[in-house]
């Protein structure tokens, strides 16, 4: 039968009976109801002999109908056992009298003597109603020391009984007993007198007479206090329900522990015969009954599913009785008895996974049926002591918690699985990274969940799927940013990792979404619980640190390696400076490695990353360019306007460099170039370095583009955001100030000498251009050689437009020092076409065209000294006045013209320079008069 297993819903019986006294006292409760109902006959004694043949005629009953117990409880038959030897025939079967004393485990010996004892009852009860008695008071007054086979037998026979009335009547009372009663006092004072020395059971004796009158008194009581003839000594709760409960076991077989005895209904229906005694009725019975199914159930080692599923059909009886039941003492009990049977299935379904699989996923539907029917009945019996408690699908939300704890109980043990199993095979590791591999199997164990679990689950929580996905969901991201807390740069296995978090997230929220889509929210509040892992978002910082750390690193190496750079062509063996290349280097080498991370984002994050390139490569060009000069700071400001004085030692063009004088001093340009940082050579070199830079960024851009389109991203709209536009424009214009601050260097620095310290300096004839040709020719061999032939021409075009523009100063800022005639402009006309020859290089320099109009200017101010000073004056006069005529009035004084440097025939300022510049008597007068213009500074 049933082994304690620690579980009993019925209390406590607070009095000192062995399982087998119990057993005892609930056979002869069994007897007495069974003789008094007139079914003496079925109990009566059948010999060995008569055993065969009534068991034969029981067999054939037994095969024409079947049990109606076992078809409600959906008991299965149960299987024959054959032995070899043994014929296919059905064994012997027992009288219903015999199995039941066999299946309550009562010797033979002890049967006879009970039977003889209500023998002895009957003859003295005649008519009586065994209600009426209480049978161990009759018993201990029939029974006498030689009916044992000892005295000790007796006297614990004896000791078995009064404990029965103790528990009965004293300890667990129909009637509650009341304070001014004394016959509870009295029979404890019998009981412990009796605990030391037996009572004289003679039905005349004094001690008996005084226990029949007190048991009777305490018995026959009822509520209304009147005195009753139904005698209540085994009908209080939970006295009555450990005998029912006893009674209800002999249904098992006491051989097969795990199946009912074919004979359940009749067994049934004698046990029922004690609902009169025990005060048990149908609800009661219901309730025991579910528990000792359950309880064997449990005992049998929960591997008989036909138990279980009875125990399911059973519940449903029992869940029909509390909706009818108002009995608070059945109540207590059903409370009980469910608490167990619910903490029992909770521990399951909070496991679910553990204890059931595919295999035996039918035993999962009954153990939620049973557990869901509990704590609804347990929760309507909580409502009505608390008529406040919120009322709740408590189906929905136990298997809402069901599910997450399983789902969160299985992560941790696929976790743990995967640890242990990495750690035990360290040699030989996965390629992938832990949580990859963690992600696929949440990604198994979701579909899983899907197809075996949640169709079962989906009973009583219609979203069943998604509450799982959610909550694999929050445990995977549990982990997961505990690893992006603890990434410190980007690195593959950071990658690996975010990118399967990504696919996992893809795949749980649309098996969520596609559970919850008839639901009333449409699933949004499924979704707004799974708080988005946000892999892109953490990819993208990632990414972008790793942009800005390389970055940081390639502004230090410009800021360190621009200063060591010297520019000088001679020590360098190439034609650009090695920090642009090895610059240039790792600009290729961090893209290529920018496209090698495993990142699905390229076109995203593409154009920061050539955004900062972009911008170290400026601060590269602007560094490299920086403190060589520009145009103004070669041209020194122009001398005030005065008239022409020869002799005057006043020099045109003001210079820093004193040392550098002398009209027939030699460019020391080839000696120089060690030493100034910023020569020709040099100058040369940075050019040569910038236009490598933008050649270089151009075909880096044909590159990315022929990169993206390889990996399908040639037409993502991020793509065509990243260029070198910055670096790009920043190096044409480094190339076109560095071009001009070379010309204006060299017209103006350089050959100053030649220039403004020598040409036309006092008589036209002797400082004629010739030496500021032969320095100029030098200057531009060295350009031709040094700077790259895309660029050649650009640079030699600015030194023309310089050394025209040198020509124009001389001839129109030149100082009082320089004085022309009408007649000196054959000569200038001629210097000026020898400049234009020297740039026109016999058809190997410049094109003509070009020659031609960028000396337009030149050639027209060179018109002006051939004119007369007369019409020079006129014509200085009509230009300032415009189409007015002028004035006769002689003291007409027209305003000085601004200088604008826009030099030209019709410029008032450029006409009125040269005749400040004019060697005669007409143009003095004319400057004295009309400007008051001094001949010297």
């Amino acid at each position: 039968m049933i082994h304690n297993s620690g579980m009993d819903p019925f209390g406590e019986l607070g009095v000192d009976l062995s399982s087998s006294e119990l057993r005892e006292t609930a056979y002869e409760i069994l007897v007495g109801a069974c003789r008094s109902s007139g079914s003496g006959r079925r109990l009566t004694y059948v010999s060995s002999s008569n055993l065969k043949e009534r068991s034969q005629q029981q067999s054939q009953t037994h095969k024409s109908a079947a049990s109606k117990v076992k078809k409600a409880l959906g008991l299965k038959p149960k299987k024959k056992k054959k032995s070899s030897g043994e014929e296919e025939d059905e064994p012997d079967r027992k009288s219903l009298g015999e199995l039941m004393r066999v299946q309550m485990r009562v010797p033979e010996q002890t049967d006879s003597r009970i039977r003889r004892g209500f023998l002895r009852v009957a003859a003295g009860q005649l008519g009586r109603r065994i209600e009426s008695m209480v049978l161990p008071l009759e018993l201990l007054q029939h029974f006498r020391s030689s009916d044992f086979s000892s005295e000790r037998e007796y006297e614990a026979w004896q000791r078995r009984n009064l404990k029965i009335l103790e528990a009965g009547l004293l300890i667990h009372p129909h009637v509650p007993l009341d304070k001014s009663l004394t016959a509870p006092q009295r029979l404890r004072h019998i009981l412990h007198a009796a605990s030391e020395k037996p009572i004289d059971t003679d039905k005349h004796s004094e001690s008996m007479l005084v226990l029949c009158n007190v048991v009777t008194s305490l018995a026959c009581r009822s509520f209304d206090g009147s005195t009753s003839d139904i005698c209540h000594w085994a009908d209080g709760i939970p006295l009555n329900l450990h005998l029912y409960k006893i009674l209800i076991e002999a249904c098992f077989d006491v051989n097969d522990e795990a199946s009912v005895v074919e004979e359940v209904d009749d067994v049934l229906d004698q046990v029922k015969k004690t609902w009169v005694i025990l005060g048990i009725d149908q609800v009661f019975h219901n309730l025991c009954f579910l528990w000792v199914l359950f309880h064997q159930y449990i005992a049998t080692g929960e591997t008989e599913n036909d138990l279980l599923f009875a125990v399911d059909h059973m519940m449903v009886e029992v869940v029909k009785d509390a909706d009818l039941a108002y009995d608070p003492k059945y109540s207590k009990i059903l409370s009980s008895t469910l608490s167990l049977i619910l903490d029992w299935a909770d521990k399951r379904l909070s496991q679910y996974h553990e204890f059931f699989h595919r295999v035996n996923i039918d035993v999962m539907q009954s153990v939620l049926t049973i557990g869901v029917s509990a704590a609804r009945v347990l929760m309507d019996i909580s409502r009505e002591y608390d008529k406040k408690r919120k009322e709740v699908d408590v189906a929905c939300s136990r298997v809402d918690a069901y599910i997450r704890s399983s789902v969160r109980n299985t992560f941790s043990q696929e976790r743990e699985k995967l640890i242990t199993s990495r750690k035990s095979s360290k040699n030989q590791q996965s390629p992938l990274p832990l949580l990859c591999l963690l992600a696929q199997n949440i990604c198994d164990m979701a579909f899983n969940e899907k197809e075996i679990y949640s169709p079962i689950l989906k009973t009583w929580h219609p979203h069943a799927t998604s509450v799982a996905v959610a909550t694999l969901h929050a445990c995977y991201a549990k982990e997961l940013k505990k690893f992006v807390s603890s990434i410190n740069e980007l690195n593959p296995e950071a990658i690996q990792v975010l990118l399967a978090a990504e696919k996992l997230e893809k795949d749980l929220v649309d098996m969520a979404v596609a559970d919850s889509l008839d639901s009333e929210d449409g699933g949004k509040s499924t979704i707004q619980e799974m708080t988005p892992y946000e892999s892109q978002a953490v990819i993208t910082n990632l990414v972008k640190s790793w942009i800005q750390t390389r970055l940081d690193r390639l502004r230090e190496w410009v800021d360190r390696n621009l200063q060591q750079e010297d520019w000088n062509p001679q020590v360098n063996k190439g034609r650009f400076a090695p920090s642009a290349v090895e610059v240039l280097r790792i600009v290729d080498e961090t893209l290529e490695a920018f496209f090698l991370l495993p990142i699905p984002i390229h076109p995203v994050l593409l154009p920061e990353l050539i955004g900062g390139l972009d911008r170290c490569l400026q601060k590269y060009i602007i560094m490299a360019k920086s403190g060589c000069g520009s145009r103004v700071s070669f041209i020194s400001p122009l001398p005030a306007l005065t008239r022409c004085a020869t002799g005057s030692k006043f020099r045109a063009f003001k210079r820093k460099d004193r040392s550098l004088s002398g009209p027939g001093r030699k460019s020391q340009v080839y000696n120089r170039d060690g030493d100034d940082l910023f020569s020709v050579p040099r100058q040369c070199f940075r050019i040569n370095t910038l236009y490598n830079i933008r050649k270089e960024l151009e075909s880096l851009e044909r590159r990315m583009v022929a990169n993206l389109k390889n990996n399908g991203l040639a037409h993502d709209v991020n793509a065509g955001n990243g260029n070198f536009s910055l670096s790009i424009a920043s190096s044409m214009e480094g190339i076109r100030e560095l071009s001009e601050a070379i010309a204006y260097k060299v017209v103006f620095h350089d050959l100053s000498h030649v220039l403004g310290d020598y040409l036309y300096l006092g008589e036209v004839s002797s400082s004629r251009v010739e030496p500021f040709l032969e320095e100029l020719e030098q200057n531009l061999e060295i350009i031709s050689v040094t700077v790259h032939d895309r660029v050649r021409t650009r640079v030699i075009i600015d030194v023309m437009k310089a050394s025209f523009e040198g020509f124009l100063l001389v001839l129109l800022a030149g100082g009082p020092s320089r004085a022309f005639s009408v007649q000196d402009a054959r000569m200038i006309d001629e210097d000026l076409k020898s400049l234009s020859d020297l740039f026109w290089s016999n058809g190997d320099g410049l094109p003509a065209d070009v020659i031609d109009k960028v000396s337009a200017a030149v050639r027209g101010v060179v018109s002006l000294f051939e004119t007369e000073t007369e019409s020079l004056v006129e014509k200085f006069k009509h230009v300032s006045l415009g189409s007015n005529e002028v004035s006769a009035v002689a003291k007409w004084r027209p305003p000085l013209p601004p200088t604008t440097g826009q030099w030209s025939a019709t410029d008032p300022n450029t006409i009125l320079r040269v005749l400040c510049h004019r060697n005669d008597k007409i143009a003095s007068k004319f400057l004295k008069k009309t400007f008051d213009m001094p001949k010297k500074i």
